[in-house]
């Protein structure tokens, strides 16, 4: 490269970069350099640098991103009430409910009606009922309270039949009565199934009229009801004790052989 052409290169590279040129080319005829103070005088003009072509200038550079457009919330639109009010609302009638016809059938399985409003209770001993075993011409009637499979088998118990036969009975001439539950059996009830006018009682509380008013092998009357009423043991006590059966035969003989 010759020196003109690098002396041009230099002019450009200091024309784009700074706009000052720093470098001058020697004239052609060597005129000798200026002094320092006459050196700015001395100095042409510096021509604009020539503008870059549109292709050749950069785009500019954005420093902040722009940010996305959010468009606003929709404001939600209240729904029209369409329901009626309550204290408007027409309630459908209810039900008429169908009563059957009465029925005229005996056997209906509906229970018994209750006592009438301001009716006194009914004692507990009016309910009680009972099982029966025999018949009863004599009108004696021997009361036990036992579970029902004893009680089918106390016909044939050894120690009561005996007993029976010392006062001039047999197993036929009584009937057994066994009292469910644990109340004593009302006379009034028993007397609509039993004509009973001796009552040998093997037991504690068994009949109403009794409860209070009798003591165990001594035989009481009730003339007001008709009735003769002896008390012992259970069964099954006085026929293992021989203290209990001479008790039990000093009652009855009280009550039947000196009649």
């Amino acid at each position: 490269m010759t020196e003109d052409e690098q002396n041009g290169t230099l002019a450009f590279l200091q024309n784009f970069y700074t706009g000052v040129t720093l470098y001058m080319p020697r004239e052609a005829d060597e005129q000798p350099v200026p002094a320092a103070g006459a050196a700015s005088a001395a100095v042409a003009p510096v021509a604009a640098p020539a503008a870059l072509p549109a292709a050749a200038v950069p785009p500019p550079v954005a420093t902040t991103p722009a940010r996305p457009t959010v468009p606003p919330a929709p404001v939600p639109t209240p729904l029209p009430n369409k329901l009626p009010s309550l204290a408007n609302a027409q309630l459908p009638p209810l039900p008429t409910p169908v009563v059957p016809p009465s029925s005229t059938n005996p056997t209906s399985t509906l229970p018994p009606a209750g006592p009438p409003a301001g009716a006194p209770p009914v004692a507990p001993y009016l309910l009680t009922t009972f099982a029966t075993l025999g018949d009863n011409p004599q009108g004696v009637v021997v009361l036990v309270r036992l579970p029902p499979e004893q009680f089918r088998k106390l016909p044939r118990n050894v120690f009561l039949n005996k007993l029976l036969q010392a006062i001039g009975l047999v197993m036929a001439d009584v009937v057994l009565v066994n009292v469910e539950g644990s109340y004593p059996v009302a006379l009034q009830n028993l007397r609509k199934e039993i004509a009973a006018t001796h009552i040998l009682a093997f037991g504690k509380n068994l009949l109403d009229v009794a409860v209070r008013t009798t003591q165990i092998y001594e035989p009481v009357q009730f003339p007001s009801v008709n009735l003769a009423y002896l008390a012992g043991a259970e069964v099954e006590m006085i026929e293992y004790d021989v203290s209990l059966k001479k008790r039990l035969w000093g009652g009855l003989q009280r009550m039947f052989l000196q009649a």
